[in-house]
């Protein structure tokens, strides 16, 4: 099975031969391409620590990835191949000389992301996709000065809807970005040349923004994730504003975790910005989880979309400790109303200045148009809105005291590019449709892929929670992500699949009940860094109780000296300086042993003491935690 075809033969041998156990060969089909899998930041890293990668191998590869699509609508502008090649050159030069110990000091060391070109690079132009409007700052936007701070390596301003005004792609000077899957499609704006050129692992993260969903409808119709920070979590210094009162710079990143690294590193206060602000972190959810979805949704009669939100919804529900509450979003759908046909739009004529009066032919015509609407609003207009968010703002408040988050589509449907040319604002207004009150009503979100669509473009969904669940957020993604992937035996496959290994030295767990993916626990697995590497079975000496009076509900595994059984288990690898947190949160009657598993290996697991299953329920015959729970979930 060939992956990748690209220029840099060590980094190809390298990660072919890691992940499929076969020597490299000569790809012949024009998808084995890096993929943003292929990415994943702990798995580079991990590739560095231990010398079989190099910046310099990993930036050729994605340099020939580039040539290679030749894919030049995404980037605005680069510096050249030498003046980048000669950064990770040095960032070669430093890893010999401090070796491993730089990739904990620079936690990005040594990666190539990309900036939305309505952010500051010094040295750089800055165009928002509009020629007559660019500028070459003399300082770095706050966020990007963290990132390279960090050890990432800058490799270009990417294309976007010009201004950052659309959530199509196809409104920039430089040309309409065109869908990673199917170039036929749109990619989703603002942040279209980010979200494309990381999923097309072009680069290992990028930066976007988002207003209005810029972050986050890219993100659903690439098939990658898209992560929305709390309103001043990040800095705006540096950026060019859309509407300032609700900009946020966005990530776009290949996985969930890759994202909360980023935001990681990008976030905290800055004295520069007035909206900076520092806010507690819910913490995670310590059990189940209440999700609100929405009673009627709306698709736009897009019944692809509607069938795969559909699919993911169902699927999701095979989570038992998930409970999900229909909630009416009329009320959100109206707040979102007020972001184009209210006076926010005001915010948007102010930031290209004079340009609407003294250079309108240099302004695409849809945005113009956008922002021309500015004229037909008050000082009293603006105040009525504000009533009117005032009270959108409090229905949020008492939804969030009733739900831990929602969850809604990512956009509604996905259009073509030829539809968005014919009709721009009205498909445009229904890519909206599930973003545009995000901000307004000061809440997170992180974008993620549900399950794809028949025709095979990917379909996003999207968790929204109050400011501060940033953290609370990006946990509950993870999990739904893991749900997501057993929706078939070739997904399961994949994920029992040994991935590359950690950046450490790692102790593998197994784990039969509450810490399951996707059960109440696994967050504590997540927070101490584990990932699933397979799933399994022990040997047939154990028997499985359902034990009594537990919270949430647990099992409890006894190896026995005869009439023992095989019993699902998943066995997870973590970091060792992790091992003693996870210990601390185990309670009795259960405790940390080890295991036998089905093919001899003994691992450490989760072990009860025999009396605690004195009256216990023997629920072995069912073979799993999972399958007792699904014979047991009420009708």
């Amino acid at each position: 099975m060939g992956f990748w075809h690209i220029a840099c033969d060590a980094m190809y041998a390298y990660l072919y031969t890691t992940l499929t156990g076969e020597p490299p060969v000569a790809p012949d089909a024009a998808s084995d391409l890096l993929s943003p899998k292929s990415l994943a930041i702990a798995d580079l890293h991990a590739a560095m620590r231990n010398g079989e990668l190099t910046p310099s191998q990993l930036l050729r590869g994605l340099l020939a990835q580039r040539d290679r699509l030749d894919r030049r609508e995404i980037w605005i502008s680069q510096p050249s191949d030498s003046a980048l090649l000669a950064q990770a050159e040095g960032c070669d030069a430093l890893l010999i000389s401090e070796g491993p110990a730089i990739l904990d000091r620079l936690p990005l060391f040594g990666l190539p992301f990309a900036v939305k070109d309505n952010i500051d690079v010094a040295g750089e132009p800055t165009t928002a996709a509009c020629p007559a409007f660019a500028y070459v700052p003399e300082h770095t936007a706050t966020a990007v000065t963290r990132l390279l701070a960090a050890g990432a390596l800058y490799i270009g301003k990417t294309n976007l809807d010009q201004f950052a005004t659309g959530l199509v792609g196809t409104r920039s000077p430089y040309g309409a970005v065109r869908n990673a899957v199917d170039p036929a499609y749109v990619s989703g704006g603002s942040s279209s040349g980010s979200a494309v050129a990381v999923a097309l692992g072009l680069a290992v993260f990028a930066l976007g923004t988002d207003t209005a969903g810029s972050g986050r409808v890219p993100a659903g119709f690439n098939g990658i994730v898209g992560l929305k920070p709390s309103i001043g979590l990040v800095s705006t210094t540096g950026v060019v504003p859309a509407c300032r009162s609700l900009d946020c710079v966005s990530i776009f990143a290949g996985s969930v975790c890759d994202a909360w690294s980023v935001l990681s590193v990008i976030s905290g206060a800055d004295p520069d910005d007035s909206r900076s602000r520092t806010m507690p972190m819910l913490a995670p959810l310590p059990r189940g989880a209440r999700i609100g979805i929405a009673g009627q949704a709306e698709f736009f009669g897009d019944q692809l979309a509607e069938a795969a939100y559909g699919g993911t919804i169902s699927t999701l529900r095979s989570d038992s400790a998930i409970g999900f509450i229909a909630v009416d979003l009329a009320p959100l759908t109206a707040a979102a109303e007020l972001l184009y046909a209210g006076p926010w739009i005001a915010e948007r004529r102010i930031a290209v200045g004079d340009m609407l009066d003294n250079q309108p032919d240099a302004i695409d015509p849809t945005v113009r148009a956008v922002i021309a609407e500015t004229a037909a609003f008050s000082a009293e207009d603006l105040f009525r809105a504000e009533y009117r968010l005032t009270g959108y703002r409090a229905h949020a408040v008492r939804l969030f005291e009733q739900i831990d988050a929602l969850l809604v589509p990512t956009a509604p449907t996905h259009p073509r590019i030829s539809a968005v040319q014919t009709e721009p604002i009205a498909r445009n207004s229904e890519l909206g449709h599930y973003t545009n009150f995000v901000n307004l009503l000061d809440l997170a979100a992180i974008a993620i892929p549900g399950l794809p669509r028949d025709d095979g473009l990917p379909f996003g969904i999207t968790l929204i929670g109050p400011a501060g669940s940033d953290h609370r957020l990006v946990v509950l993604a993870s999990r739904l992500q893991q749900t997501l992937a057993r929706t078939s035996v070739e997904a399961s496959t994949r994920l029992a699949a040994s991935p590359l290994p950690l950046a450490e030295p790692t102790i593998a767990v197994a784990v039969v009940g509450a810490h399951l993916a996707g059960q109440p626990l696994n967050w504590q697995l997540l927070e101490c860094g584990a990932r699933c590497t397979a799933l399994t079975q022990t040997a047939p000496r154990y028997r499985l109780y359902a034990l009594a009076n537990t919270t949430p509900a647990k099992p409890g595994l006894v190896r026995v000296a005869e009439g023992g059984e095989a019993i699902e288990v998943e066995v997870w690898e973590m970091p060792q300086r992790q091992f003693g947190r996870l210990m601390a949160q185990v309670g009795a009657p259960l405790g940390i042993g080890t295991l036998e598993l089905a093919d001899g290996r003994w691992v450490k697991g989760f072990i009860c003491e025999p009396i605690a299953v004195v009256g216990a329920v023997d629920i072995t015959h069912h073979g799993g935690w999972r399958r007792y729970l699904a014979a047991n979930r009420p009708a």
